[in-house]
């Protein structure tokens, strides 16, 4: 046997009397990773872990009157505008005012020709004085022939006669009044005033045009002041915006979209048609408009109170979660949060009034996305105004960027 493979059977033999020991079981060392012994007791797999706790700011809930507010746009359109044309056939002889004038009700504004109208007006006074004539020519054959009737000179037909040629004449004397009453009309038709009070456009004729009876246009009023406002309402404000209408008119605010400034008015009217593609009805409301500042076809920015909600609960729209329960947010109640469904009822600025909760619950804003129901809530101290942090914040701050 070879003397040098002696010593590399010992060692074999001394391995193998290692890994049987290991085998027995009598030496369970510990786990080089910390892990249980196969021996030792677990936690069962089926309890829960308690929720870690959340860190998270809070708001109180408060009671307060909430406006109930529409916003929109609107277009400036006048109250009245007018477009004159001339009821008569004839040139114009006089023009009374320039472009762009403001003209008051009643002002004159053109002159046309009136001088075939003038003759028939003079026509007509004439035929009523002739026939004026003849009915007191008339009157007094009448009255002689009931005198000689009753000394029986003449027969009953003759008196007749009389008579009836005297009430023809009192005819013709009264349809000449109304001849000279119809030239006089179409003689103030050659004198055409202002309907209203407002701004005039651009004159579409001058001295000598020939204008056609109701075809050609002279000139455009628009009245400025007051002036209207016409916008869209929500068919689901339609019932507020009727109610307010009853109550005197709801306070509509109304800005310029340049920065021109704003205006109050109060709502004049509402439709009553709900236009059917857009879910919406038409309403107007009116301005003071002394300046002139508010121009026809301008665009503005409505803002108008329809309603206010009275001792209505009020929180932040940021605490607010739409999720697979519904509208909810978090109570902060003994530690914990509660998970509460609410409706919110009208909500605008920041804040929205709700009911499902009380004046004075404290409720979960900043952190609510980890807060879980029944989550053990820490509520985060506030920062100081302005932003500044305390003395014991600074320090802490400091140690710890201290540390490597």
């Amino acid at each position: 046997m070879n003397t040098h493979a002696r010593p590399t059977l010992l060692a074999l033999s001394i391995l193998s009397g290692l890994v049987l020991g290991a085998c027995s079981g009598k030496s369970e060392p510990a786990s080089p990773t910390g892990a249980p012994a196969p021996g030792s007791s677990a936690p069962a797999s089926g309890a829960s872990a308690p929720l870690p706790p959340v860190t998270v700011t809070t708001v109180k809930a408060q009671k307060r009157d909430f406006p109930v507010n529409l916003q929109g746009n609107g277009i400036v359109t006048p109250l009245n505008s007018v477009d004159l044309r001339s009821q008569v056939t004839s040139t114009v002889a006089r023009i009374h005012f320039s472009d762009g004038q403001f003209v008051k009700a009643g002002q004159l504004l053109f002159t046309l020709d009136a001088r075939t109208d003038e003759a028939n007006l003079a026509k007509a006074r004439a035929q009523l004085v002739k026939d004026q004539a003849g009915l007191a020519d008339a009157k007094r054959q009448f009255e002689r022939s009931k005198q000689l009737f009753a000394q029986n000179f003449i027969s009953q037909g003759a008196v007749d006669t009389t008579q009836s040629q005297m009430e023809s004449l009192a005819a013709s004397t009264v349809a000449d009044q109304a001849a000279i009453d119809a030239a006089r009309v179409a003689l103030s038709f050659d004198h055409i005033a202002a309907p209203s009070s407002g701004r005039a456009g651009v004159v579409n004729v001058s001295v000598g045009s020939l204008v056609q009876a109701n075809v050609t246009p002279l000139v455009t009023i628009t009245q400025l002041d007051p002036i209207a406002v016409a916008f869209s309402l929500p068919q689901r404000n339609l019932p507020d915006a009727l109610a307010a209408l009853k109550g005197g008119g709801a306070a509509v605010t109304a800005k310029l979209a340049d920065g021109g400034g704003s205006f109050k008015g109060r709502l004049q009217f509402v439709d009553n048609m709900v236009t059917a593609n857009a879910g919406t009805v038409q309403a107007r409301a009116v301005f003071a408009n002394k300046e002139g500042k508010l121009w026809p076809g301008a665009y503005v920015d409505i803002s108008e109170t329809l309603s206010t909600l009275t001792d209505a609960t009020t929180i932040p729209q940021a605490a607010v979660v739409q999720g697979t329960r519904g509208t909810i947010v978090y109570v902060l109640e003994d530690g914990k949060a509660r998970l509460q469904p609410i409706k919110v009822v009208y909500a605008e600025g920041g804040d929205a009034a709700v009911t499902g909760i009380k004046p004075g619950d404290v409720i979960v804003m900043d952190g609510k996305q980890n807060v879980r129901p029944n989550s053990p809530l820490v509520e985060r101290a506030k920062e100081p105004a302005g932003g500044a942090s305390s003395p014991a914040g600074a320090a802490s701050q400091a140690a710890g960027a201290a540390k490597p």
